[in-house]
């Protein structure tokens, strides 16, 4: 079996129960960073064996991974916080093993986009998930491709990029477009920032941005 396992995106105690018996219940535990999961594991008395497991290697190991899963052993993938395959490593090793008759189950658990999306007060019932942007080639391409998006739509983004991205966004999509920035999820400094584009890049060009960034843009509408 080849478990999905969430990890807390915050605060430590969004770490379910199952999730904790999971990882000390198997074979071995894929790991984005093992330093860092190596502090959610010590701090959850979960003392197993760690492997790296991150975009730079997954398509050199997912073999090996799948090898051992057909041989009848256990293995659960995290990454650093979150559900592995958002915006994360997970993909690839989850498509492998579909392929090769393994069993794959994702726990329940920690996403940083559906708290902020809940939250952000804009229609929730249909969503587009874009994740990260593509940092140069091809991103302004890409946003003229969301100009006819319905449907509220959510991006992942750095401290350093935000006002410069919210900005682009205003260019494309106008300055009056409602858009909520929801920052530090399940931690302590946790904010949302909500209205329109201009008010939210006013907000941010004063105050510093820091943290993991969600960006809830407001879908056209149907108008």
């Amino acid at each position: 079996m080849l478990y999905i396992v969430p990890t807390p995106v915050g605060n430590m105690e969004d770490m379910t129960l199952r999730a904790i018996r999971i990882l000390k219940e198997v074979d071995l535990v894929l790991a984005e960073d093992t330093r860092t999961s190596g502090i959610l594991l010590k701090h959850f008395d979960i003392h197993n064996q760690l492997m790296s497991h991150h975009k730079f290697n997954e398509h050199g190991t997912s073999a090996t991974i799948v090898n051992r899963l057909l041989a009848g052993e256990n293995v659960a993938l995290i990454s650093d916080a979150g559900t592995p395959g958002i915006s994360d490593p997970g993909f690839f090793l989850v498509r492998e093993a579909v392929r090769a008759g393994v069993e794959v189950q994702t726990l329940p658990g920690a996403t940083a986009f559906v708290p902020a999306l809940v939250s952000s007060g804009l229609p929730c019932d249909r969503f587009a998930f874009e994740g990260f942007l593509p940092q140069k080639k091809g991103r302004k391409t890409k946003l003229e491709s969301l100009q006819a998006e319905e449907r509220t739509m959510i991006f992942y983004e750095s401290p350093y990029r935000l006002v410069k991205t919210l900005q682009q966004f205003a260019e494309v999509f106008g300055a009056e477009r409602q858009v909520s920035v929801c920052r530090e999820i399940s931690k302590i400094h946790e904010e949302s920032v909500r209205g329109t584009l201009a008010e939210v890049i006013a907000h941010f060009t004063e105050h510093e941005p820091r943290g993991e960034i969600v960006i809830v843009l407001q879908g056209r509408s149907e108008k």
